[in-house]
């Protein structure tokens, strides 16, 4: 594998690292550890630490994907192997 390659191939694990790094944080620390801390606090009538354990997890999935996204796509640009 070339330089070029290893380079790319490391930039992307780096993303990933440090994304499903947040995930981590938010779905096991907010909703797990955290969660009695939390829960003194209400969103939309439910405690906090219950609503990152049942929803604030997928959300912040599902933005990590969208921030993944732009990221790659910011990446290919700049390795020139984007979609023309």
């Amino acid at each position: 594998m070339t330089d070029y390659k290893k380079l790319y191939w490391k930039k992307n694990l780096t993303y990933l690292a440090i994304l499903l790094s947040i995930w981590f944080v938010v779905s096991f620390g907010a909703g797990i550890l955290l969660a009695d801390f939390l829960n003194q606090f209400k969103l939309a009538g439910f405690p906090l630490g219950f609503w990152f354990a049942q929803q604030g997890s997928i959300y912040a999935f599902v933005l990590l994907i969208f921030v993944y996204v732009f990221l790659m796509n910011r990446l290919d640009k700049a390795f020139d192997v984007d979609e023309k």
